[in-house]
């Protein structure tokens, strides 16, 4: 191929080239993707019909859920659809369309949770102003701004990696498009300016990074000052499955893009993807439904409520 304009496709890596083992990645995307969305959806649904879950907390958490909703439902479909039928294709635009909308949900998820860092900071450091500092105008305010950041951020590194000329193939080294991937089918010196792209986004991401823990250095001196240890308990079983998700979204997305290309192969760049576009959707709401009681309680009244409902 001599240039992107004669490319109307792309080759997606598969997961496997046995027909059992395909099957076996249907299932098992299936089986992740049904649970993230029963999971996530329980959450969205308790926050906003229960009046008690409606603080700033599970309002932000109810934005990581549809955050988490909308990044699973990116990428598995279509890697279900071609281990079921046998397929590696997808087009030019919906390669261009898968791109935009991963770094658009992932792209506002670090902002969001930076932002539910602050929350818990206010909260736990300066609880006489947490209305002030957080009521509901703030609070829409700041979610609005980690979307809009998300989807200009996006905007710019779509058009920045298919404005590039691609020239070494169509093979994309990953089950859904990714940038690097991407980047590795150019054939120009202009990858260089993506490249420059990426550099920032992995500083503004080490700057929400520190960001948390400075955050949660004030908050575990101000914790470790409350002289009971219920409410020492209390406040650590609110800022634990926040710290979690934060390992588990961050520390799988920063090895991806900055380890080593020598210790780069398909299998483990495969795995790694899988770890930070897929796990954490599914994983996400159980952290903080099972240490958070009043989730809990929320979600085994609306499951006693349903249970009456069907057998009076």
């Amino acid at each position: 191929m001599s240039n992107s304009s004669s490319i109307s496709q792309f080759l997606l890596l598969p997961f496997a080239d046995r027909r059992e083992l395909q099957l076996l990645h249907f299932g098992l995307f299936l089986g992740i993707s049904l649970a993230a969305l029963l999971a996530n959806g329980l959450v969205i649904s308790a926050v906003a019909c229960d009046h008690r879950l409606h603080t700033p907390m599970y309002f932000f958490l109810l934005n990581l859920a549809l955050l988490d909703l909308g990044s699973i439902s990116t990428t598995v479909p279509k890697a279900m659809a071609n281990s079921l039928w046998g397929h590696r294709s997808i087009s030019y635009l919906g390669c261009a369309v898968q791109l935009f909308l991963v770094i658009f949900f992932l792209g506002t998820e670090c902002p969001l949770l930076t932002i539910m860092s602050y929350d818990r900071y206010v909260a736990i450091c300066k609880p006489l102003h947490y209305g002030t500092l957080l009521g509901s105008r703030a609070c829409v305010h700041m979610a609005a701004a980690a979307w809009a950041s998300g989807f200009l951020y996006s905007l710019l590194h779509t058009a920045n990696t298919f404005s590039l000329p691609l020239c070494q193939g169509n093979a994309v080294g990953q089950f859904f498009c990714e940038i690097p991937q991407i980047l590795k089918l150019s054939c120009s010196h202009t990858y260089l300016r993506e490249a420059g792209l990426l550099v920032v986004s992995v500083c503004l991401v080490f700057v929400c990074f520190m960001f948390i823990v400075v955050s949660y250095v004030q908050i575990f001196r101000a914790v470790l000052r409350i002289p009971s240890e219920q409410g020492r308990r209390k406040a650590f079983s609110t800022c634990i499955p926040h710290l979690a998700v934060v390992s588990l979204f961050l520390g799988t997305g920063m090895f991806a893009y900055l380890k080593a290309p020598t210790i780069s192969c398909p299998s483990l760049d495969l795995l790694v993807a899988v770890l930070y576009s897929v796990v954490p959707p599914a994983v996400n709401p159980l952290i903080y439904s099972l240490r958070n009681q009043e989730m809990k309680n929320v979600l085994r009244r609306a499951c006693e409520h349903l249970r009456l409902i069907r057998f009076p």
